[in-house]
């Protein structure tokens, strides 16, 4: 985080340090993740002694609908001025798929700078994954993806639409800039995790693309000798990734590639419900972005069966990127802790509603402590739940406390942020 944004993120006044807040709710059950995920923001300002001014911004497809409008410069300019963005989910059967998504969601990313997707792959103790045999210890690794280029940007044609002679045309944009700031983020990330980066490509297919991945990836390495590095085709990843996450620590990637493999690494840490994301503008000049990635599942919208984990995840992100540490790291644990706790993690089978299971999240994190199973006694919070310890301090003084916090994620990353800025 740059000066500039510290100073408008941390502001002294009679309440306390303020944070402003850009709420977007969005479509489907983003509204109701996103207000789950709130509940559990107001008990972490209570228990942590920090505010934030909220404004709600109504991207979507309502709004779309009723104004025409996708992404405005207003809205831009609005969003501009705010700390970070808590957003829901995007995407409607009543709007043409690629509308909303290309129209607010990649523009956003690209209008406010938000160079890298950031997606934790973390198994969280007692959470069932679908992968038999894989332990909370052997699934910790943290996927960074390029976010503003490649297919998602390249431009597209097509002629004879909709006759057998039709023929379609997509491009890919690979700049040496972007992949450049990817590959640096992610080195500097391992130099604070366990020292390893792998690029994940196809360089055998794409072999222009690729080799501006892999010189850029050379390059960057030697300026990082005690990090090592190595390389594995998108393919291979997608048969690794399950069977043996523990080969990785973090892993860079483009940004098509990065879309898919994260989804994969979702299914290891139990499903989209509980997958956290954070489009990091790593420049400090514009917000930095936080949403679960379940999408806006329009089939259960309004009937309370979204699992906030994702929402709650994204939020303790959100915490840690406004210096907020510890109040990341107690909201991680809480979520943990009630996710372990649950008989499934989707659906009626929850045994609680959307606004339920945030109110039970925020309850173990006003109370500094975890209950038991639904019995409402006091019980040890969940080992290693946390991505940084309970008396970690705030993401300023990355590198301080103990071993344990040193090797938090959150601390990584404001470790990381610190080094980009200073």
């Amino acid at each position: 985080m740059s000066q500039s944004v510290a100073q408008n993120t941390v502001e002294q006044s009679a309440g306390g340090r303020v944070h402003r807040l850009a709420v977007i709710g969005g479509d489907g059950i983003g509204p109701e993740v996103t207000e789950a995920a709130l509940t559990v923001l107001d008990a972490a300002q209570a228990r942590f002694g920090f505010t934030t001014e909220r404004t709600d911004v109504p991207l979507g497809a309502d709004n779309y609908q009723a104004t025409g409008d996708l992404l405005t410069g207003d809205t831009v300019e609005l969003l501009r001025g705010q700390d970070a963005i808590l957003f829901g989910a995007i995407g409607s059967p009543a709007v043409t798929p690629g509308i909303l998504e290309r129209g607010i969601i990649l523009a956003l990313r690209a209008a406010l700078r938000q160079a890298i997707n950031l997606r934790p792959v973390r198994l969280y103790p007692g959470v069932p994954t679908p992968i038999s045999g894989l332990t909370p210890e052997r699934c910790d690794l943290v996927i960074v993806r390029e976010n503003t280029e490649g297919s998602y940007v390249g431009g597209g044609n097509t002629v004879h639409r909709g006759t057998q002679a039709a023929v379609a045309t997509q491009g890919s944009v690979n700049t040496w800039y972007a992949v450049h700031r990817a590959v640096d983020f992610a080195f500097r990330l391992a130099q604070q995790r366990r020292g390893r980066v792998t690029l994940c490509h196809k360089t055998n297919v794409l072999v222009e693309a690729g080799a501006l991945w892999s010189d850029v990836m050379e390059e960057v390495a030697a300026r990082f000798p005690d990090v090592e590095h190595d390389y594995v085709h998108v393919d291979a990843m997608c048969m690794h990734l399950p069977v043996a996450p523990e080969r990785f620590d973090v892993v860079v990637t483009d940004n098509l590639f990065g879309d898919i493999i994260t989804d994969l690494g979702a299914v290891l840490q139990g499903g989209l419900g509980v997958a956290a994301s954070g489009n990091l503008n790593i420049e400090g000049t514009a917000p930095s972005m936080f949403e679960p990635v379940h999408g806006s599942a329009p089939d259960i919208a309004g009937r309370g069966l979204a699992n906030p984990a994702g929402a709650a995840l994204s939020l303790a992100l959100c915490l840690a990127s406004l210096g907020e540490g510890a109040a990341a790291a107690a909201v991680e644990s809480a979520t943990a802790t009630v996710l372990a706790d649950l008989p499934a993690l989707s659906g009626e089978q929850m045994g609680a509603s959307t606004a339920e299971l945030g109110e039970r999240i925020a309850s173990v994190l006003a109370q500094g402590g975890t209950p038991g199973a639904g019995d409402g006694t006091s019980a040890e919070p969940v080992a290693g739940a946390g991505l940084a310890g309970a008396g970690s301090a705030g993401a300023g003084s990355a590198g301080a406390g103990s071993a344990a916090d040193r090797s938090s994620l959150m601390t990584q990353l404001a470790a990381v942020q610190a080094g980009l800025t200073a």
